[in-house]
């Protein structure tokens, strides 16, 4: 099979104003449609005409939707629970929660791909099996497609994507690309695409040498010509079954090309074609209600839809399509953010005292020259070279020292620093009357570290006050 086009591009979706007209429009659309077209299903144009000329608006007493926009609300409930996230094991999990275990309505089940769905379902199969059934090829799939055009508002691909998987309980072949294709036009007409993009898109997400795809191409070929020429590109004559996926969508998308988007026009026109009139009416009113918002569907039509009665499924009367509408959008966060107070008004944070950590030759290199070190007492090897200094008389107190015991070994490298070495010990300045040492003292207590202390504690970490110029240089590495 060919490989699929790619989807044209879409304008980016309008305000939650503007998605939520249209949302209602694609919805509300729907079932007007489909309580426009329940009379005239199965029928051809001559016999509508018999019966009450030119169809222009409702022709029965207590108008109302079939198993088409039952189904519909059925799927965007589904949907607004899952989003994006929606399985096959969710959808098999709903069919059998809110249809297959239930007590059936009056239609019990409703058309034949639902029929052969739910005796699957109730054998014990799983989908995609459950799918593998006579009626597999139906429009079942895509007359409840438009929900994943609402809640997929400007992304053809997702709301195709998205139909497959509620699909794949039910239909399989035509009667998912059927399904894709209304999903995509409905995407994109909520982002306000032109009626041409709207159907290109649609084409653009089904294989390209498929039936639904060759019949839509037809039916919008000659849409300018006007009901009958869509109706004669399109239908099969003397097939019994009216339900085809590829007839009632390509008749759908025809009426809605030769109207222009216009609800009303291409509603009528749908309706007065015949053949599956409920579901090509419904799918029309999707997408030329998308098209052009909920205002435009007259209020005539649009006050007579009500609740759903749950004739065909008991589980979902009660529910509208304006409710299932409002829970596919986005939902917008209740309440912005307050604004940041003045930074005058915060309190500073408390700082974080910064470790006592001698520098490292490197560092001080970076810092810059340090100030002079002050004369500080000898070192205990200095002491036992150069004998005791004589008290000073300017000292009231001795330095400190402490003198090691003959018998102890003198190191023969420089000793590891003193816990203590961090801190400033009390020095004692001798006195100008000192005698000077004879020979060369050793280097002070407080002269600086070898490199090993600066870079961290034995552990190869360097010091926090290194320079960031340093950084990196006392182990050898650099930073890019």
């Amino acid at each position: 099979m060919a490989p699929i086009a790619c989807t044209p591009p879409v304008p980016a979706p309008g305000t939650a104003a503007g998605l939520r007209e249209r949302a209602r429009g694609a919805l509300l659309g729907l079932a007007v449609g489909d309580a426009l077209g329940a009379p005239a299903e199965n029928l051809r144009p001559s016999e509508i005409r018999a019966r009450w000329g030119r169809i222009t608006g409702y022709v029965t007493e207590q108008p109302c939707g079939t198993d088409d926009t039952e189904y519909a609300i059925f799927s965007g409930l589904l949907l607004a629970r899952h989003g994006s996230a929606l399985t096959p094991a969710h959808v098999e999990a709903a069919w059998h929660e809110w249809i297959a275990d239930r007590a059936e309505g009056p239609f019990r089940g409703a058309g034949f791909s639902e029929r052969g769905t739910l005796e699957n379902l109730r054998r014990g199969l799983a989908a995609p099996i459950s799918a593998q059934h006579r009626h597999a090829w139906s429009d079942g799939l895509a007359m409840r497609a438009a929900p994943f055009g609402v809640f997929a508002a400007g992304r053809p691909a997702e709301a195709a994507r998205l139909v497959a998987v509620d699909g794949s309980v039910s239909h399989e072949g035509e009667g998912i690309y059927g399904g894709q294709a209304v999903a995509a036009g409905v995407a994109a007409a909520m982002s306000g695409a032109s009626v041409p993009v709207v159907i290109t898109t649609a084409l653009a997400v089904v294989p390209d040498d498929s039936w639904t795809a060759r019949s839509l191409r037809r039916a919008v070929a000659v849409a300018h010509r006007g009901e009958r020429a869509v109706r004669s590109a399109v239908v099969i004559g003397g097939y019994p079954w009216t339900d085809l996926a590829p007839e009632a969508v390509a008749l759908a998308f025809g009426a809605y090309a030769a109207a222009d988007g216009d609800f009303r026009e291409a509603v009528l026109t749908a309706v007065n074609m015949g053949r599956d009139a409920d579901t090509t009416a419904a799918v029309a009113g999707a997408l030329s209600g998308a098209t052009q918002g909920v205002s435009a569907i007259p209020v005539a039509w649009a006050t007579a839809i009500g609740p759903a009665r749950g004739r065909c499924l008991p589980s979902m009367a009660g529910h509208h399509v304006l409710e299932v509408a409002d829970l596919l959008l986005p939902t917008a966060p209740a309440d912005p953010p307050p604004p940041p107070l003045p930074a005058t008004s915060q309190p500073p944070e408390p700082l974080t005292p910064l470790p006592t950590v001698a520098l490292s030759p490197a560092a001080l290199q970076t810092a810059g020259p340090l100030p002079p070190l002050p004369t500080v007492a000898p070192s205990p090897a200095a002491v036992q070279t150069t004998g005791p200094l004589p008290p000073s008389s300017s000292t009231s107190q001795p330095t400190d020292v402490v003198t090691p015991s003959p018998a102890a070994p003198q190191p023969t490298e420089p000793l590891p620093p003193s816990p203590s070495t961090s801190q400033p010990t009390d020095i004692v300045t001798p006195s100008p009357a000192a005698p000077q040492p004879t020979e060369p003292l050793p280097p002070p207590l407080c002269s600086p570290l070898p490199a090993e202390v600066g870079e961290g504690r034995g552990s190869g970490e360097r010091s926090p006050l290194v320079g960031a110029g340093n950084a990196g240089q006392a182990d050898g590495e650099g930073r890019s």
